[in-house]
């Protein structure tokens, strides 16, 4: 198991988050509406845990070692970081909407695509 190191993309938002199972935090649960992403996928790969569709199969908030979104700038944006649940948005958003005080940097980054997550030995 390694340590997924996740950057913002072009326009995005952020300080870079790293991602590990911790205890049962073994879920990359994907909310993004279209199944798995890529971006959930290799996260997954690089922790050692579990890619999952999170509108099909929602997982406990306790399971979730971080949350894929791509969210124009309301509810998803700061619904998980407000949890303490790490957060990578595909979109390049920044902090709005009615939860943006807890779009912060060290819990959310925006803008990621595949290229911008690399692999750290933890």
């Amino acid at each position: 198991m390694g340590i997924a190191v996740v950057v913002k993309g072009s326009g995005g938002f952020g300080t870079p988050l790293e991602i590990k199972v911790e205890g049962k935090r073994t879920k990359v649960s994907c909310m993004t509406g279209t199944g798995i992403h890529p971006v959930a996928v290799k996260i997954a790969e690089i922790i050692g845990g579990e890619a999952i569709d999170g509108f099909r199969h929602p997982v406990r908030d306790d399971e979730v070692a971080c949350a894929i979104i791509n969210c124009g700038g309301t509810l998803r944006c700061g619904m998980f970081p407000k949890k303490g649940i790490k957060t990578i948005n595909l979109n390049p958003v920044g902090p709005s909407g009615p939860f943006a005080m807890y779009i912060k940097e060290g819990i959310y980054v925006s803008g990621t695509t595949v290229k911008n997550i690399t692999e750290k030995e933890g």
